[in-house]
């Protein structure tokens, strides 16, 4: 594997930004950060059920993003400059960890979001070098921007 990135991988980290500001993409994205809060299986289906609108938002985000870490995963876009660039792919499988597993055994399919696991696995251990307690604060700061359910 090339040591250091070169001008393909910058073509295609900013080809990724540039699919990343189509509309509806932006959209998706901007719901799934700001409201998408799934603590099960179940809490998914609620929040996003099969035929939704937000269902589509879901499977758009989640999509673009498990694709964009394949392509790291494959060695087409160098670890050091995806990561440094961008953690949304990390907030993004955060979300969705908890749903993985049950999606997985529904689908019987153990490669549901797998490239987004591994690369979010590697990002974790990369900040952990260099920032050690910033995950956790982005988590926390996160979920402290879910809307508030009414009581």
């Amino acid at each position: 594997m090339k040591e250091h990135p070169d001008n393909f991988d910058a073509e295609l980290l900013l080809r990724l930004y540039d699919l990343r500001r189509e509309a509806k993409l932006r959209q998706g994205r901007e719901w799934f950060i700001r409201e998408f809060q799934a603590k099960s299986f179940d809490d998914y289906m609620t929040q996003a059920p099969p035929g939704s609108e937000k269902n589509a938002l879901f499977r758009m985000t989640i999509s673009y993003w498990d694709m964009a870490a394949s392509l790291v995963n494959h060695g087409l876009i160098k670890e050091d400059l995806f990561f440094e660039n961008t953690p949304e792919f990390w907030i993004i499988w955060d979300k969705v960890r908890n749903v993985a597993p049950t999606l997985r055994e529904k689908n019987k399919n153990p490669m549901v979001w797998k490239n987004l696991e591994t690369l979010a696995g590697k990002y974790e251990e990369w900040m952990a070098k260099r920032a050690p307690d910033a995950l956790e604060s982005l988590r926390q700061r996160l979920a402290g921007s879910a809307p508030k359910k009414p009581e």
